[in-house]
């Protein structure tokens, strides 16, 4: 069982002194020598104790130079262990932090460092030319440095001089990914990520973590909640060793995972379908893996993965505007393996399911996920609000729920069971199909190295379903094209209803994509609509026909 958080610490740096005074000589962080040799730092494993030194002596550079409350730094570090080392030591003084992709580029750029306001930009020496455009572009008062540097003069006084830092201090900006619209920033205080590590590090159940026990691999980025915030508070407040991949790998993955000597691994749900494509092997059972966390593998896979390599993937909902105030997670048995089960939400979650029409969905009725924590606060744990952006904080909390945009059903055990992003959602003759349920049939076909639907126009049906493929090796010609049209088809009608068959399939050489390698969704209409248009798809309709059972 995890520790209580009796000590009450108020920030994040105070979280981590505590636990470098509790398990000073215990590992905090793993670089293994792959992850040291793509970002050519030292390997090895950074002790509790001599990280907060580090962390201390930072801090002490950063306050001598002017940083303090209200600031905010960008941080584009990657994955690096200096991400932590900077955060800690800022979040000591009340300064929050700007997680920013490595993979954004000009007008991104610009976007963030304009609505953002950081005062300073620790990031990569091949980026301090771009940041400093950025800069000039926005016509922001911003210094740019290098992790190694002394702190360049803060380029205004702290916004908030004389304040403590507290829990409601913000300790983070944290950008969506902007699948349909620009990033907006969420601001997370202090207790929004405290709470993300308490809730894991008490959870129990077949997700229980044991103090100064647990090794935990992610090859999440830390620019995105799942990391920053679970992964790193759940080790901190538990005396875990963290071990964090510059991303992942499949062909190197399972070597990562006994390198790290991994207990806990967490994944996306891309991750065992590409894992599942390799051959079995006498190696692919780890006695030593208690568990994975994570969310989005799919139904089929799901049982085949866990028997084939030997522990429990558990299901879980969350977003980065909930945090844990509204968690979900299959962490106990029957975990409804292989039917898109993420749990049941605890005592402490109030949930609702929306239909259509504004009532309560019945059991296995779709509707709009609703959440709100229990008690007093229903904002509690969740994040602060969105920045510069009331009237979109206002609207996601309309009728004093939070909104997710996500649609959920309910079995009649009570178990929740994910079908889709609301805007996902294709109709066609009345029937919702949800896009990444037909994604992840088609990741599964072995030439297929990526895949995308949307909906287009259909005269007879509403929507019809298009597919956009990727393939692995290239295409050789228009045959080529319509036989692997045909054959992508028939794989989807063995697996699916028909309905749900892709009707059209367009063969592209990339998907539109966020930074954070989601797909770019109000892009990908546009390009489904422009492949329909310009007659660049193969026409698969004559294949989609009711199955005998």
């Amino acid at each position: 069982m995890g520790p209580s958080l009796s000590n009450q610490p108020v920030t994040v740096a105070q979280a981590f002194t505590q636990a470098a005074a509790q398990w000073g000589e215990l590992p905090f962080l793993c670089v293994l020598p792959e992850t040291a040799g793509i970002y050519s730092v030292p390997s090895g494993e950074h002790r509790y104790a001599a990280f907060e030194a580090q962390v201390q002596a930072l801090r002490a550079q950063y306050a001598a130079a002017g940083y303090g409350h209200g600031h905010r730094v960008g941080l584009l570090l990657e994955n690096r262990p200096a991400f932590f080392l900077h955060w800690f030591a800022l979040n000591g003084l009340g300064a929050s932090v700007v997680p920013i992709n490595a993979d954004l580029r000009s007008a991104e750029l610009e976007y963030l460092v304009q609505h953002s306001e950081i005062a300073l930009a620790v990031a990569l020496p091949e980026r301090h030319a771009s940041l400093r455009a950025a800069a000039q572009a926005a016509n922001r008062p911003m210094a740019v440095m290098a992790d190694g540097d002394t702190p360049p003069p803060a380029p205004f006084a702290p916004p908030e001089t004389g304040r403590t830092p507290d829990v409601s201090s913000e300790c983070a900006l944290l950008y969506t990914s902007g699948t349909t619209g620009r990033p907006k920033g969420c601001v997370l205080s202090n207790r929004y990520f405290l709470h993300s590590g308490h809730w894991y590090a008490t959870i129990g159940g077949l997700a229980t973590l044991r103090a100064g026990q647990e090794r935990m691999l992610t090859p999440l980025p830390l620019v995105h909640m799942n990391a920053m915030a679970y992964s790193t508070l759940a080790m901190v407040l538990t005396g875990g060793c963290l071990t964090v991949l510059d991303r992942f790998h499949p062909a190197t993955w399972w070597d990562s995972v006994r390198r790290s000597q991994a207990t806990v691994v967490h994944y996306l749900g891309v991750m065992p379908a590409m894992l599942m494509k390799a051959p079995g092997s006498e190696h692919d059972r780890l006695p030593q893996v208690r568990f994975g966390f994570g969310a989005g593998i799919d139904r089929r896979l799901h049982m085949p993965f866990e028997e084939r390599f030997g522990f429990p993937l558990l299901e879980a909902w969350a977003m980065t505007e909930t945090g844990a105030g509204a968690v979900v997670i299959a962490n106990h048995e029957p975990r409804g393996v292989g039917s898109s089960c993420f749990g049941r939400e605890g005592a402490e979650i109030e949930l609702r399911l929306l239909a259509d029409d504004g009532s309560d969905a019945g059991v296995d009725e779709p509707g709009e996920l609703l959440v709100r924590h229990a008690g007093a606060d229903p904002r509690f744990g969740f994040f602060s609000r969105y920045l510069k952006d009331e009237a979109a904080t206002a609207e996601a909390w309309s009728g004093g729920w939070f909104h997710t945009g996500d649609i959920v059903r309910r079995g009649p055990d009570g178990q929740l069971h994910f079908i889709d992003r609301r805007k996902n959602v294709i109709r066609r003759s009345g029937e919702n199909i949800s896009a990444v349920e037909v994604e992840s049939v088609l990741l599964q076909h072995p030439r297929v190295k990526a895949a995308a639907v949307a909906a287009v126009p259909d005269a007879v049906r509403g929507d019809e379903v298009l597919a956009c493929i990727v393939t692995e090796p290239a295409l050789q010609g228009d045959a080529d094209k319509a036989t692997l049209a045909t054959e992508l088809v028939q794989w989807c009608l063995g697996r699916l209803a028909y309905y749900k068959a892709p009707g059209y399939v367009g063969f592209v050489a990339a998907l539109p994509l966020t930074t954070s390698q989601k797909v770019q969704r109000g892009e990908l209409r546009t390009l489904a609509l422009s492949l329909l248009e310009q007659g660049l798809c193969v026409d698969t309709n004559a294949l989609k026909k009711r199955q005998a059972a």
